[in-house]
């Protein structure tokens, strides 16, 4: 028997993407900290492509047994993101890799890209609360 959940898949999407913005923002913030550290090698935190992976899952076969193994990809639970270090490859200086002006732009991006997820998130809460309240 499945799981009856009151919120809808797309709330969970969306919870996960703000959990996965957050950290990529501290990874950011990280990079622009270190700017001036001698040696440093910016971090970069890489998501997108491995929650693609785990919602590519719907058109695979469910498993009807919760002892069966699980077929296709993987659910939103298992999308961690990557931590990557990317070494200055210049070779010139104090052989620090964070460049201000790309960790502001990336910052601004992932930025907007959170707001917009709250936003998708507080619209989904709102219309959940319409209906609890009888549609008044």
């Amino acid at each position: 028997m499945e799981k009856i959940s009151l919120f809808d898949p797309n709330i969970h999407l969306l919870k996960k993407t703000l959990d996965l913005r957050s950290a990529k923002q501290q990874v950011i913030a990280s990079n622009i900290a270190h700017a001036d550290t001698p040696g440093y090698a910016p971090a970069r935190f890489e998501f997108e492509q491995e929650l693609q992976q785990a919602l590519k899952v719907k058109g695979t076969p469910r498993n009807t047994h919760p002892g069966h193994i699980p077929i296709g990809g993987s659910d939103l639970s298992s999308v961690t993101g990557t931590t990557t270090r990317e070494p200055d490859k210049r070779g010139i200086g104090d052989q620090n890799g964070v460049s201000i002006d790309q960790e502001m732009m990336a910052l601004a991006e992932n930025q907007l890209m959170y707001e917009t997820a709250t936003q998708l998130l507080k619209k989904k809460l709102s219309q959940l609360s319409y209906v609890i309240q009888g549609g008044q």
